[in-house]
């Protein structure tokens, strides 16, 4: 089952792109709440290179990591991605308004298609809130 989630920057195309794919901008947005934060990131945008991101309560009372492999690069346009057996696109739609970022992900048996859902907005909204904040 495949999921979507979308929102809104109010920004150019250029920095929407640099926020979500540089490792230090993904560290200060890469959270669904407030007591979770990403501890380390990293990224070799290209087709075939990796990414990894550390998430972990702010507490140490748990963590995980979050890793896979670029399939498809279209600079300022796509990123498509494997993790484990599952795929995720996230594309950059140029609005009036600005950039609509959506990401399509394969959605995870363990946890109901709602909760993955809302956790992956969360994240995409605080990202939003990131690049709007730091013009």
């Amino acid at each position: 089952m495949k999921l979507t989630v979308e929102a809104l920057a109010h920004a150019p195309v250029a920095k929407v792109w640099a926020a979500y794919t540089t490792p230090q901008d993904i560290r200060q947005w890469n959270a669904a709440s407030d007591d979770w934060h990403t501890t380390r990131a990293n990224v070799d945008l290209r087709v075939g290179g990796e990414f990894s991101s550390r998430m972990e309560a702010r507490d140490g009372s748990a963590g995980f990591d979050f890793a896979g492999t670029y399939t498809r690069v279209e600079p300022h346009a796509l990123i498509e991605y494997t993790f484990g057996d599952r795929v995720g696109l996230v594309e950059f739609v140029a609005v009036p308004q600005g950039i609509t970022v959506r990401v399509t992900f394969d959605a995870e048996t363990e946890h109901p298609a709602d909760m993955q859902r809302q956790g992956w907005q969360a994240i995409l909204d605080n990202f939003v809130r990131y690049v709007e904040g730091h013009r």
